[in-house]
């Protein structure tokens, strides 16, 4: 089939044989292996669908060896763990409910070509090898990345593309619906990010399905029959008479813990009435309970436009927000939506700081980072603490993306920023108020960021049989788990930034699309009013504790003269500079720009001296403190610069007559001289005597210093070089070498 002009192909029956579905999926340079395997028996004691989706990135595949120390892959890379992600969103709706065998799919990268999406090829492969598999599959699905490239939408943007691309979009989905969408933006309008979301789902639809199904029909397998868990039907009855008002009432409760409280209260009664009549039925009991329960909650949302805590459809709980919680940490925010409470905090650090990543991609570095973490308290659970799990890179990255496109660039703004968000409380879409909480402690900070970004959770409840539907701004956690979408939508007031989209149904249409993306833009400039009115523009100033980037430019033939051999001279000056705990970073790049960074900014201004000492070239009435190299009859030769000497002749080592050049200096003695001569073979002479003078009115630190030299009558004192001593000019450096 042909995607955005060029062909992808899906081949069955040569690789992985014994799989209960395989496929190669070819498309440019770039191959990746999908399999799909279903156990033959459902697993015991579960009440979930226990489907795994797994994305094997291979360094062969781009040609290199893995940097770790092992020399081999070890666990998923963020990367990888956010294409699994891709396609397991999409899948996991498309299995009959009730189904309990374990499915597992993986997707093997082989090839990698930066041109041909390894992440899109693993959707469809792993669509296509479940379709023609024997496993119940409701599917097929397609997926395609929607770029917007000079004004005009593009499938599968090239490498080239992308760079130049406003937006990357993800969509997937059926012949029929839209199921699942991710996205990140340079704040683009929400008619355009609609617009692009059903020009992919075209492609989809009309391409991808059409060749899926022409693969099943001519080598699929017959699907297998399954045993679906499914109560008996007297127990559903009694079930339904016993909790269905009950519930009802339970579920009305504004607060998370207390609706908790009373709906486990009324599940223990009803376990306790039915024990009797329906012996050792708790898990069907239990699962019936929860069906009760989902069916109240949509029924009161559609038919009374009642949500469990009281709120109208569109209406958002009370919204708090804090700065400066933190007196150490560069910033920090507090954002607070009902309750769900996230602590954002922003760290600046040099460019040496910058994250090096090890993965499939064309990126190196990392400058700007965000970390989610969520404990077990945050929702009143006690567990082991552990790594973060999928689901924190996954809502980590999310914010990311959605504040990416307002951090400044590097030449604007030279530091490495991070960001970690801390959930305190949750109680649905912690995500999005990650996405407040840092904006306010990047504001905090100082960081001065483009536009603030604001981000709120969308649901859905429809009705299939009646067709009516209502869509909620803000959802709680419980209108999340029994809802039929989970719509987050996080960008400016000019436009998105970012998308997420998970269906729990077959799909969505048009005008729900654009109905959500409409009602989230009029939660956004809510929510955004209330954190203006914290903290309405990033600070001027940053925090003490932040270091300060002194920016200054030599020529690029010096930097060998400021590193040193194997980095003396370089680390001479760290060493010299060092103030307490802290100490001076310097970050040089090839193109001969100088990041000096210090928290004490006196100590930086230090180290910006002795590099200008080191990279000015002497002038014939410059004094130097330097240090005697050789001893010759005729006179001394004297290091005056790292790799410059001058001749002392033996008539300029003192005032008075001198018999020997030994009996005035020795091999290692430091000396002040005074540059007398440049000829014109760049030989330097240097002379003791006429330093003598103004030795006693300023005697020299012992460290390679320049000093000008006095002015004519006349003139003024000439100044110091200039230099940033904060956010450097324009002109963006190059990758560098750093000095530490």
């Amino acid at each position: 089939m042909e995607l955005g002009g060029r062909t992808m192909t899906l081949e069955t029956g040569r690789l992985a044989k014994q799989a209960s579905g395989s496929v190669l999926v070819n498309y440019g340079d770039s191959v990746v292996l999908c399999t799909a395997v279903g156990s033959a028996t459902p697993r015991e004691g579960v009440d979930f669908f226990p489907l795994t989706v797994d994305y094997e990135e291979r360094m062969y595949s781009v040609g290199r060896i893995p940097g770790n120390w092992f020399r081999r892959e070890g666990r998923p890379t963020s990367k990888a763990i956010l294409w699994a992600r891709l396609t397991d969103r999409p899948i996991r709706p498309l299995f009959p409910e009730g189904f309990r065998n374990d499915v597992q799919v993986v997707c093997t990268v082989l090839s990698v070509d930066p041109d041909h999406p390894v992440e899109i090829m693993g959707m469809i492969g792993a669509s296509a090898a479940l379709t023609i598999s024997d496993i119940p599959f409701e599917g097929p699905i397609g997926g395609v990345i929607v770029g917007l490239v000079d004004g005009q939408f593009v499938i599968n943007p090239t490498a080239e593309q992308q760079e130049r691309s406003e937006m990357h979009l993800v969509v997937a989905g059926t012949e029929h619906a839209v199921l699942m969408v991710e996205a990140g933006a340079k704040e683009v309008p929400e008619q355009t990010m609609l617009d692009a979301i059903l020009f992919g789902h075209e492609v989809i639809k009309n391409t991808i399905i059409p060749t899926i199904k022409q693969m099943q029909a001519e080598v699929g397998k017959p699907k297998r029959e399954v045993v679906l868990f499914n109560p008996p039907p007297e127990l559903e009855q009694a079930v339904r008479e016993a909790a269905t008002v009950r519930l009802r009432e339970a579920v009305r409760n504004p607060d998370k813990l207390a609706r908790e409280e009373a709906v486990a209260a009324v599940g223990e009664a009803v376990q306790a009435e039915l024990a009797e009549q329906f012996p050792e039925s708790e898990k069907h009991i239990a699962y019936l309970l929860k069906k009760v329960l989902k069916e109240e909650v949509r029924r009161a949302i559609i038919e009374e436009g009642i949500r469990p805590d009281g709120r109208s459809l569109t209406e958002i709980r009370p919204i708090e927000c804090a700065v400066d919680l933190l007196p150490r940490p560069h910033g920090s925010g507090l954002f607070q939506r009902g309750q769900t409470q996230v602590l954002s905090i922003c760290t600046l650090g040099t460019l040496g700081d910058m994250q090096k990543l090890d993965d499939l991609t064309l990126e190196e570095t990392k400058r700007f980072m965000h970390h989610y973490n969520f404990p077990p308290y945050s929702v009143g659970e006690t567990r082991p603490l552990r790594g973060p799990g999928r689901r924190e890179i996954g809502h980590g990255a999310l914010a990311e993306r959605a504040l990416e496109p307002v951090i400044p660039p590097e030449e604007e703004f030279p530091y490495t920023i991070r960001v970690v968000s801390e959930v305190l409380e949750s109680n649905g879409s912690s995500s999005m108020a990650s996405v407040c909480g840092s904006t306010l402690a990047l504001m905090a900070a100082g960081v001065p960021i483009k536009a603030p970004v604001a981000g709120v959770a969308m649901g859905l409840v429809e009705d299939p049989e009646t067709g009516r539907y209502a869509v909620l701004t803000d959802i709680q956690g419980i209108e999340d788990a029994l809802g039929d979408m989970d719509f987050k939508v996080a960008g400016t007031k000019k436009g998105v930034t970012a998308l997420q989209m998970d269906m729990k149904i077959s799909g969505t249409s048009r005008e729900i699309l654009e109905k959500a993306l409409m009602q989230a833009r009029e939660g956004r400039m809510f929510i955004m009013e209330k954190m203006l009115a914290c903290i309405s523009e990033p600070r001027k100033e940053l925090s003490p504790w932040a270091p300060r980037i002194i920016t200054m430019k030599i020529s690029p033939e010096k930097i060998r003269d400021v590193i040193g051999k194997g980095g003396s001279t370089i680390n001479k000056i760290i060493e010299e500079t060092k103030v307490g705990h802290t100490k001076v970073e310097i970050d040089i790049q090839d193109d001969g720009t100088i990041y000096i960074a210090a928290v004490n900014l006196e100590a930086g201004e230090r180290a910006r001296q002795m590099i200008e000492a080191l990279v000015k070239d002497p002038e014939p009435g410059m004094i130097y403190t330097g240090r005697v190299t050789r001893l010759m009859q005729f006179g001394a030769f004297v290091e005056i610069l790292p790799g410059k000497e001058g001749l002392v002749h033996i008539s300029e080592l003192s005032d008075k007559r001198v018999a020997r050049v030994e009996d005035v200096v020795n091999i290692g003695d430091e000396v002040t001289v005074k540059v007398t001569e440049i000829d014109r073979l760049g030989r330097i002479n240097l002379s003791i005597k006429d330093a003598m003078p103004k030795q006693a009115a300023s005697q020299p630190s012992g460290r390679p210093e320049a000093r000008q030299p006095q002015p004519k009558p006349g003139q003024g004192k000439p100044g110091p070089a200039k230099a940033g001593a904060g956010r450097p000019g324009p002109g963006k450096p190059g990758p560098g070498r750093h000095g530490r």
